[in-house]
């Protein structure tokens, strides 16, 4: 599993020193990550094993020839690259995801479990300050159907 949070400085050819945490939860046959443009933001995914396993098994719900699933494997599997750590736990960013999302200095490594997510710090602090309203919002809202379920069942 991936948790907390990394700021880490890309160097002049693009290598990235992976968190040990983050090694140590891909650790397996293949020694590196495997990273695409995420779906859901504008920002790189990555993981291990499991996380493609989710993805794959994702994809193989929707029947051959749907464009939803023809979507997924052109954004997943097309744009995925793997990525070897070398001896100092670095890996090398692809130019094309640097450029694609604007990580030429400092990056933020986010851990959200089976995956994670790799930043420009700029673009970063938007999201987190997004996610915080949104899950203060959907805390509430919880809250607030929870408390409407005592009542009824009271």
């Amino acid at each position: 599993m991936f948790f907390s949070t990394f700021e880490k400085q890309l160097d002049a050819k693009r290598r990235l020193v992976v968190p040990a945490e983050f090694r140590a939860a891909v650790a397996g046959p293949f020694d590196g990550i495997a990273c695409f443009p995420s779906v859901e933001f504008d920002c790189i995914e990555g993981g291990g094993k499991v996380l493609f396993d989710r993805y794959r098994a994702l994809i193989e719900e929707l029947p051959f020839g749907d464009p939803l699933r023809s979507d997924f494997e052109m954004c997943i599997h097309g744009g995925m690259v793997r990525m070897a750590f070398d001896d100092a736990g670095r890996v090398t960013l692809p130019p094309l995801l640097c450029d694609q999302f604007g990580l030429n200095d400092w990056v933020v490594l986010v851990g959200l479990g089976e995956r994670f997510q790799i930043w420009s710090r700029e673009a970063f602090q938007l999201r987190r300050a997004s996610a915080r309203q949104g899950a203060r919002a959907g805390l509430a809202n919880l809250r607030a159907g929870q408390r409407g379920l005592t009542a009824e069942q009271g």
